[in-house]
């Protein structure tokens, strides 16, 4: 408890899955959380159960895609809370999916928009405040899909989350002398609405478990554990990584 005592949070994608799980959590450690998504109803529901349970919580709705979205998401860190610390770069899309010939220009480029540019969006204006504040650290979600594995017809989304794997080495390398530390979770299968959205039938689950080594795929709790790991000062010699939280699904051929 308390891991994350008095710092200032920021989580986007957090109306629903990871981000909203990962929300709370921060939360209940005693980070102060500004939650960011497109749909306001659900940050309202989210703020409400976080200040039920004794924390302390502000909305911003928006579409990460606008550079706006995330100047104003760090304006309520700061002009609410006084600071900004850590932040999950959680939200995502699976985008145009199917075979690669057929994927059009548009859709490409909305998945890049969504899951890569915007990352870097939020990450410019994020680490400029943690700068001011002697350093923080900044998480992306990126996952093991284009990096231990491949599935055909996902070649945006592959190319898009890989992307951000080298976003984090890159800003890691720039601004650890600022003590900003930046990292990247690389999950793999998680029970959340885009996973059963892809995998629609038993024989997909199936097929999605058993390529893990634990042979299930993981829960949102589970992987925002690992997040608050890496938000938290017990990862205060961490930065750079591209860490699998992937029920061994790199590892396994059986």
């Amino acid at each position: 408890m308390n891991r994350l005592n008095n710092k200032v949070a920021i989580v986007t994608g957090a109306s629903s899955g990871i981000g909203r799980v990962t929300a709370k959590l921060f939360a209940t450690e005693g980070a102060k959380v500004v939650v960011g998504a497109r749909r306001q109803p659900e940050l309202d529901r989210l703020v409400e159960e976080i200040r039920a349970a004794g924390g302390e919580a502000v909305a911003v709705a928006g579409d990460v895609r606008s550079e706006e979205f995330h100047k104003a998401l760090v304006a309520a860190a700061v002009d609410t809370y006084g600071a900004l610390d850590i932040a999950f770069n959680n939200a995502g899309t699976l985008g145009e999916a199917g075979p690669s010939t057929g994927v059009s220009e548009a859709g490409f480029s909305e998945t890049l928009a969504i899951n890569l540019t915007a990352s870097f969006l939020a990450a410019k204006h994020q680490i400029g405040q943690m700068e001011k504040n002697g350093g923080g650290s900044v998480i992306f979600t990126s996952t093991f899909v284009g990096y231990s594995f491949a599935f055909p017809g996902v070649a945006a989304y592959a190319a898009s989350k890989s992307g951000l794997i080298g976003l984090t080495q890159a800003l890691a390398a720039e601004y650890g002398q600022q003590n900003v530390r930046v990292n990247a979770i690389l999950p793999g299968a998680v029970d959340t609405d885009m996973y059963r959205d892809m995998n629609d039938t038993a024989d997909k689950q199936a097929f999605i478990t058993s390529l893990h080594a634990l042979k299930r795929v993981a829960t949102p709790d589970e992987v925002a554990r690992s997040v608050l790991y890496l938000a938290s000062d017990d990862a205060s010699f961490v930065t750079g990584t591209a860490s699998l939280i992937d029920g061994g699904a790199s590892i396994t051929r059986t």
